[in-house]
């Protein structure tokens, strides 16, 4: 005990003592977001690496391997000792893994950052693998697998089936927590192995931000330095197969209500023009959680059959509970995603066939001049509130250099909504979105029934408790038979029970 108090001691002294301001020297791997007067220090460690490096047959190795790291023992503590120590100083570090990206963060006061450095920086460079750990932390995957993402959240088990077939047969087939039959195999040895290879000091970008003191910065750079060498053979960008027409896996479950995704990849990455004046037509059609959208307008306001329906560009993980975009989830592919909030299992064909002809309707006739003014007004004051905090600020920087967007992403994103023209939305509408061809998720308990009205297009009449106004009621009947006909060989229907087998 007094070897690791001397220890800590060393690593405190000049921690306590630093005085905050910017670094005179940025080295080439660190992202920096100095504000003086905060009082809190944010780290943000970025490994190139994500569940699109998960070997065959392990998949959800790199999901646990960023656990056994931020949620298990290191060399010089247990686990236990790490949450008692990291208790009294109201801090704490996680992980996110994404398909691309693993990013080790924490968020401390300053005051308290001599004690709380060691303990982050050993959960990266000196972790146990304790078997004990990997155990408990398979089980919690296990049963986040076969049992939350099965049974608590229709909205988030049809997103993931929505991604695993549009980009099936590629390093994102998969959800990055994996599959029940690739974690349950998962070793120590995989784990050591994957974190010898994917955790180096070639292949990380040190974030930090907050009131941190410049000699903190290359302090990390040189503690990290101790990570082994190596640089990790770039995975190409995923190729998936083109949808031809309308396609659709059912996943069966008795579930109360009807949960319906829908996407399509798209060719176009944030940085880019084409990608802003997409923002905007994309923020009009269903900008998340936001009642300013078309559709949530027709699908909830007019029509009440649900909680709310966005549209999607980038992928955004676990929209079930974020009112404003994630950081670091960044990809080289994207898709364009329609979501659709529950809706009672006999307005679900309804509700398709709504939400497909209101996307029908912006890729033929794109934005109308009223439409883009209001929007364009809009967003560019929203997009302040995607980064309120330090930690947010210091997310978006880091997805900066993954994108190679020189200078800040939030404000390139208002000057370029500033300056767009209708004429530029319209086009980029016109390149990137496509009508008629589209991948879709439902999660619904009559999947036979459904899948047979989808196949026959047949009529899908809504009824109501309330009496609604005769210009709902004749916009009904025009969308209870819009044709979204798929054939049988274009429907899988799958029991809830094989999912992420």
């Amino acid at each position: 005990m007094k070897t690791l108090s001397f220890i800590a001691a060393l690593v405190c002294a000049p921690l306590c003592s630093m005085t905050t301001g910017e670094a005179s020297v940025k080295p080439d791997n660190a992202v920096l977001v100095p504000v003086k007067n905060d009082p809190t220090v944010c780290f943000r460690i970025w490994f190139k690496a994500g569940s699109q490096n998960d070997p065959e047959g392990k998949e959800g190795l790199a999901s646990i391997t960023a656990a056994m790291l931020t949620d298990g023992s290191t060399l010089r503590n247990s686990y236990e000792q790490i949450r008692d120590k990291l208790y009294p100083l109201a801090a704490a570090y996680d992980a996110t893994v994404s398909a691309e990206m693993t990013v080790i963060y924490g968020r401390v006061h300053r005051d308290n950052l001599g004690e709380y450095y060691p303990l982050f920086l050993d959960a990266m460079t000196a972790p146990a693998f304790s078997g004990q750990d990997l155990e408990r932390i398979k089980s919690r995957t296990l049963n986040y697998l076969e049992n939350t993402l099965r049974y608590s959240s229709d909205e988030e088990l049809g997103k993931a089936v929505l991604y695993d077939a549009i980009f099936a047969g590629t390093p994102y087939g998969h959800i990055t927590s994996g599959l029940l039959s690739s974690v349950k195999s998962i070793t120590l040895d995989d784990v050591r192995s994957f974190y010898r290879i994917y955790y180096t000091k070639e292949n990380l970008v040190i974030g930090l931000g907050g009131g941190y003191d410049v000699s903190l910065v290359s302090r990390l750079e040189k503690d990290l330095g101790k990570l082994p060498a190596g640089k990790p053979h770039p995975v190409d960008p995923p190729e998936p197969a083109p949808i031809r027409g309308f396609r659709a896996t059912i996943v069966e479950k008795d579930a109360p209500a009807t949960a319906i995704s829908m996407g399509v990849p798209i060719d176009v990455l944030r940085g880019s023009k084409d990608w802003y004046a997409l923002a905007i037509a994309n923020s009009w059609l269903g900008e998340h959680r936001n009642s300013s959208s078309h559709l949530y307008h027709v699908i909830r306001e007019e029509r009440g059959l649900n909680y709310g329906d966005y549209s999607y560009i980038e992928n955004f993980p676990e929209g079930g509970r974020r009112s404003v975009p994630p950081q670091n989830v960044c990809r080289r592919r994207q898709i364009f995603e329609i979501w659709i909030r529950p809706v009672p299992p006999e307005a679900g064909h309804f509700a398709l066939r709504a939400a497909l002809r209101e996307y029908s309707h912006l890729v033929e006739n794109g934005l109308t001049k009223e439409q883009f003014s209001l929007t364009r007004k809009f967003l560019k004051n929203y997009v302040l509130n995607y980064a309120p905090t330090t930690m947010a600020r210091l997310g978006y920087a880091i997805d900066d250099r993954f994108y190679g967007i020189p200078g800040s992403h939030l404000a390139q994103f208002r000057a370029m909504v500033g300056t767009l023209t209708l004429a530029d939305v319209n086009r980029a509408i016109k390149k990137h979105l496509h009508y008629g061809t589209m991948a879709i998720a439902v999660v619904a308990k009559d999947a036979k029934g459904l899948r047979d009205e989808l196949v026959n297009d047949l009529p899908s009449p809504i009824t109501y408790r309330t009496k609604k106004p005769e210009a709902v009621q004749s916009e009904d009947k025009e969308i209870a038979v819009f044709p979204v006909k798929l054939s049988p060989e274009d429907i899988s229907v799958v029991p809830v029970t094989e999912i992420f087998r």
